[in-house]
């Protein structure tokens, strides 16, 4: 399957100290999350010199990856890779791909690294390597502004109209911990939150992301916000993503872990983050 666009960049051009400016004081309010474990400390690898890093990504998932005004790949982790080839000072090419033939990058040797919104399930874990978390997507509750909700919980939403997508993790979370709130199954995100907007609802429940940006977009037409801290819960919402590898290219994948590390503890990551996640998922 054909790549959609390709990219190339090199350290030079994305230097460390690039890398690593400090989160914007500008966006005070937004949570920035922490995946790293500042007690571990990872050793860098080294990897083989003049080894040119092939990275693989998806076409059309915005924020995270997509083809800009120029078919160009970008996004959030479109920008995290650029940043790990940055910290690691290697020189790095990445191609979008679509969904149907992104993981057949690796076993085709067209990527050593897939870095896409792919949740690692058992079958991804017993086909890849997998890097530490550089994302997880929390659900949310949000409520239109004239509703009296003090809290996201089971006793705030007691006997409260819950909209949320049919079928969906949110639904069978909404069932086992609010189980006193009524769920009101919707086909889709789009009738579920109308239903909020409209006051059909008096809540929603869903992805953050999603709600994220419904609220800061016009659609929303400002009626709304979040209530409620986050929920993530990996049994219902998985475990966060990370970069995908060759099983057998352990050196590759701790040098990802290490530059993510890093990434986090110089403020690079937050300032990634922010560009693209400008309202606070968490």
């Amino acid at each position: 399957m054909r790549a959609i666009a390709l990219a190339l960049f090199v350290a030079g051009a994305w230097t460390p100290a690039a890398a690593q400016t400090p989160a914007p004081s500008a966006a005070p309010n937004v949570a920035i999350p922490r995946f790293s474990d500042p007690r571990t400390r990872i050793e860098k690898p080294d990897l083989p010199a003049g080894r040119v890093l092939k990275w693989a990504t998806g076409d059309d998932y915005p924020p995270f990856h997509y083809a800009d005004g120029d078919g160009q790949p970008a996004g959030f982790a479109v920008d995290l890779a650029r940043a790990v080839c940055a910290e690691l000072q290697v020189a790095c090419t990445l191609q979008a791909w679509r969904w149907d033939a992104l993981l057949d990058t690796i076993d085709k040797r067209q990527a050593d690294a897939i870095v896409a919104m792919l949740r690692p399930t058992p079958e991804i874990r017993a086909r890849f390597g997998v890097s530490e978390r550089f994302h997880q997507t929390p659900a949310r509750f949000v409520a239109r502004n004239d509703k009296a909700i003090p809290g996201a919980t089971p006793e705030a939403l007691a006997g409260r109209a819950i909209a949320v997508v049919e079928g969906s993790a949110h639904e069978a979370f909404l069932k086992t911990f609010f189980p006193q709130a009524a769920a009101t199954p919707f086909r889709n995100a789009d009738e579920a939150l109308a239903a909020v907007k409209d006051g059909r609802a008096d809540a929603g429940f869903g992805d953050g992301v999603a709600l994220a940006f419904w609220l800061n977009g016009t659609v929303s037409g400002g009626c709304c916000r979040f209530v409620g801290g986050p929920f993530a819960e990996s049994r219902y919402f998985g475990e966060g993503v990370g970069v995908l590898v060759r099983p057998t290219d352990d050196k590759l994948r701790q040098a990802i872990d290490y530059a993510l590390q890093r990434l986090d503890e110089s403020g690079a990551y937050a300032e990634i983050y922010l560009r693209h996640f400008p309202i606070s998922l968490w």
